[in-house]
Order: structure tokens, then sequence, then C-alpha cells
């Protein structure tokens, strides 16, 4: 439980000014080091020397600065900061929200006010991010997503408790149950204590000293991402270490790392352009290897579990972040296998939301996460569907999806592309196909870069034929289920027309039948 969710308007977290500052203060010191990456890289590589017809330093503003002026240099710095941060402190004074029993509203801004609604049954997933500057003050990052790009709303930052009980409560509402039937039917159910019931103490009575903070923070640093007591103390994959770095190894990212550094070494010490080559070479380097890296960290506390709002994904080792899925916002699923995962039998799970990032957000670099497994088995990815999708993958379909994966068998019950096919899929004719059922649309293609999409039939927004000309002459076209946007495209070509026809056919009406019958924006309502 928690106050927040009162209907009556609050503020963020105190250190929000502070936390956002920092942040503009990172995203300063980004800008000097790109400016000065060449006197970096001399710095750890003394051999490689910027020559003059690249690096002119007597006309380098930044050498310039450093030399003559640091003083001044580093006084306007501090100025710009302390400007950075004053001003994230009246844009906190002026930033407030409340949650009602039907809305989310939030206002801010300073000298443009804008003043924002979301309705809560149409709350697409809750998701909390603990920045690890945040985590250390006991803070966290709680957004609520919306069907559509602007319909996300951020509160950055909130106290752990509060952006924990804050999302419950949202969940709850959102649901369909009102907050005292919801803690009636807990405490009925010997779920909660009694005294839950009793009213809640005011915040702010009892102040914890420096140790009692000191302790709380460790414990957060070190506790599980997904709560033992809203999930299960134990999640349904286990990301193995080992793999996690095997397939980043084996990904292709880092196989263009490694062919980028190898044509930037062969380059650097063979033509008379090394140096240029050089330096262009090593902004792309430092990106890709950073994107690796934090692909690492990001995974290596990854937990998948389910909970009564959903499914709960958890990830970060220094940054954390957990998102919960409610039922029904999954629109589409994406299973996909690397090259050189094949000896392995890993792959890779994605999903498409409904909601979307923000204007605001995509400009500051956010990136919406979509995977809800980094790398795993078949096995593992089945556990993910049994969740992600339990009315597309039960007991009795289970085996059936399990083969989906391999080879393609008549068994499986796919209508694959015919043999004059193979001139626009020369390895994947016999695999490429899709089988339409009353849960789901399956489409499998690609026999080098393997994919499984699945698109549930109460999700589908359109079905849609297309035929060029020259597939035209050979009898073929293509399908298309449309969903919302994401990684998931769900298409398959190369199939004989009648089929593309019967898909057409068969899609529309079992979606017309799903979405009748879809009751899981209320999953909880009685």
């Amino acid at each position: 439980m928690t106050k927040l969710a009162d209907g009556e308007w609050h503020r963020l977290h105190p250190a929000t000014p502070l936390l956002k500052g920092g942040i503009a203060f990172i995203a300063i010191l980004g800008v000097i080091i790109a400016n000065l990456r060449e006197r970096i890289v001399e710095f750890f590589f003394p051999a490689f020397v910027c020559p003059d017809e690249f690096c002119d330093w007597e006309q380098d503003p930044m050498s310039r600065l450093l030399e003559q002026n640091l003083i001044l240099v580093l006084l306007g710095v501090a100025v710009v900061l302390v400007l950075i941060i004053a001003g994230f402190w009246l844009s906190w004074r002026m930033h407030t929200f409340r949650v009602t029993d039907e809305v989310v509203e939030v206002r801010s801004g300073i000298l443009f006010r804008t003043h924002r609604k979301a309705r809560l049954d149409r709350v697409q997933g809750v998701n909390i991010n603990r920045p690890f500057l945040a985590r250390l003050v006991g803070a966290a990052k709680l957004e609520i997503t919306g069907a559509g790009a602007e319909a996300n709303m951020e509160l950055a930052y909130l106290s752990s408790a509060n952006a924990d009980g804050l999302r419950s409560e949202v969940l709850r509402r959102a649901s369909g149950i009102r907050e005292q039937a919801a803690v009636a039917r807990a405490v009925a159910d010997g779920e909660l204590p009694p005294e839950v019931l009793a009213p809640a103490a005011v915040e702010g009575e009892n102040h914890a000293g420096l140790s009692d903070f000191a302790r709380q923070r460790l414990a957060e640093l070190t506790a599980p991402e997904l709560d033992p007591n809203l999930a299960p103390p134990e999640s349904v994959v286990k990301m193995d270490a080992g793999r996690l770095v095997g397939s980043t190894a084996l990904s292709s990212s880092m196989i263009f790392l490694v062919v980028a550094i190898v044509v930037a070494v062969v380059l650097g010490f063979t033509t008379d352009i090394s140096f240029g080559v050089v330096f262009a070479i090593v902004p792309m380097v430092l990106g890709i290897g950073t994107y690796l890296v934090s692909r690492v960290l990001k995974s290596l506390r990854y937990t998948i579990a389910a909970t009564p709002d959903g499914v709960r994904v958890g990830y970060g080792l220094l940054s954390t972040a957990n998102e919960t899925l409610p039922p029904g916002r999954i629109h589409g699923v994406q299973v996909t296998q690397e090259l050189l995962w094949r000896p392995f039998d890993w792959w890779t799970v994605q999903v498409n939301l409904a909601s979307q990032m923000s204007v605001s957000q995509a400009a500051n670099g956010a990136q919406q996460n979509t995977t809800v497994l980094p790398v795993g088995s078949r096995e593992d990815v089945i556990r993910v569907l049994e969740l992600v999708l339990p009315e597309v993958v039960d007991g009795d379909s289970r085996e059936r999806v399990l083969a989906a994966f391999g080879r393609p068998t008549p068994e499986d019950d796919f209508t694959t592309s015919p043999r004059r096919a193979a001139v626009f899929r020369w390895f994947s004719w016999r695999r490429n196909g899709f089988r339409v059922t009353p849960e789901a649309v399956l489409l499998r293609k690609g026999a080098i870069w393997r994919t499984l999409s699945i698109v549930p039939t109460a999700r589908i927004q359109s079905v849609a034929a297309h035929q060029g000309p020259i597939a035209r002459a050979m009898g073929l076209a293509e399908g298309r289920i449309h969903t919302v946007q994401g990684p998931l495209v769900a298409a398959v070509g190369a199939l004989d027309v009648r089929d593309v026809e019967r898909l057409f056919r068969d899609a529309s009406s079992e979606a017309v039948g799903a979405i009748s019958r879809d009751r899981t924006h209320r999953w909880r309502a009685v």
C-alpha cells in the first residue's frame, strides 16, 4: 500500500534535481571526452601520435582553451552545471502528480505548463528502473506505459518503496479491482495480515539514522530483482553467465567489432592514411564495445516470473530495471537464432508491445526494452512462451510449438512455399510457411537465420496480401499480419497464391472470434 495513490497531488523524490543534474554532468563530460579523443588515444597509446595534417593543435579550440584559459573554462563549466541543477530543482517544484481510481495525472513545466491524463484501463505495463546513482539514495524511476508514443507517463524519481507500492496499486486498479476490495480479499485469503486494514501511519513520523539508511541501501543493492512477495522466488529461466558471455562473443555485433578492429590495425600500419582511419573508427569501436558490455551487465541478473498482474521481467547488475507486462498487452512474439548460435541451440525472444517511447524519451536516448529472453535454450524459450502467451502455448500445444523450431516435417501442420519459390528462398523454401490456429498465427522462415513469429489472434489489427509483378508471374504472393510497431514484422513471402488467400481468410475469421472472446483487459475483475 502507498499513500501516493490517495487522489491527492504529490511531488517526486527530493533527490530528483541532483539525480537529473548528475545525468547532465555526465552528458557534458561525454562531450568533452569526445572533443579530446585524439589526446586520450595518444595518452594511452603513445605510438599513435596524431600527425599535423589531421590534428592541427594550434588551431584546435579545445587545446587553446586548455592552454590559455584553463581557470575560466573550469569556472564556466561549474556555472553551467549549477544553472542546470537549479533548473532541475525548479522543475521538481513545479512537477506534481496524482493517482485516482480512474486516471493518472501529471502536471509539469516551468514556462510552458502541461497537464496530462492517462486512463488506468488503458495501461499497457508499469516499469521500474533503478539507475545505479539512484539506487545509492534509495530512488527509482516509475514509468506507466500506455498505447501510443505519447501515452507514457514517467515519474522520475520516487523512493524505492513508493515506486513498488505505486506500481502494485496502479496494476491493481487497472485490472478492475478497487483498493478496499483487493485488500479485503488478500486478508481473507491469508496473503496479508489483518493489520493492513488499519489506517496507514503518516509518513515521516520515524526518521531512520545514518546507519539504518546505509543498511537499507545495502539491502536494496543486494536484493533479488523480483520481490519474493510478488513473484515466485525462482525465475523460470536461469541465466548462465558462460552462456551469456559466449552468446555475446558469437553475436553479429561482436563479429562486426572484431572485423572493424582488424581493418583499423591493418590500415594503420600499411597505408598513409593510417591515423585518419584509426581516429575515425575509434568512436564506432567504443560505441559497439559499450553496447556489448552493457548487454552482458544488463542480463547477468535476468529474471522472469509470473505474478497475479502479469509477467514480470527483471534485469541489470548496476542499474536495474523490472517491467510488469499485464495479460493481453503482448501483441506479438519473435523467436530468433543467430548464425553462430546454431551448434548450441541458443535463441532469443523479443515482443511487440502496444506502448511506445515518447518523442522526449527518444530525444534523450532512451531505448524501449522488447527482449524478454536475451539468450536461452529451446526449453527456456518454451518456458518463456508459456508465461507470455499461456493461451497459445499450453500443455496440448507445447510439443507442436517446440517442433516449429526445428526442421520442417509433415506433422507440424505448416503450409510451406512450393518448390518453384526456391528462386526467392534458396535454402529456406521448405521451412518458409505459416500455421493458423484459433489462438495464434505462427509464421516460420529462414534456414540460416531462423525466425519464428507468433501473433495472438486477439491482437491482430489487420491482414494483408501483397504480390509484385515477378511473384504474380510465378503464382506467388506474400501474407502480412499487421500488429503494433516493434521488432516483430509478421510477414511471410514466396507462398502460393491460394495459400495466401487461405491465410487471409482464416486469420481474419479467427481474429474476429478471438477479439469477441478476449477479456484480458480486466484480468482480475470480479
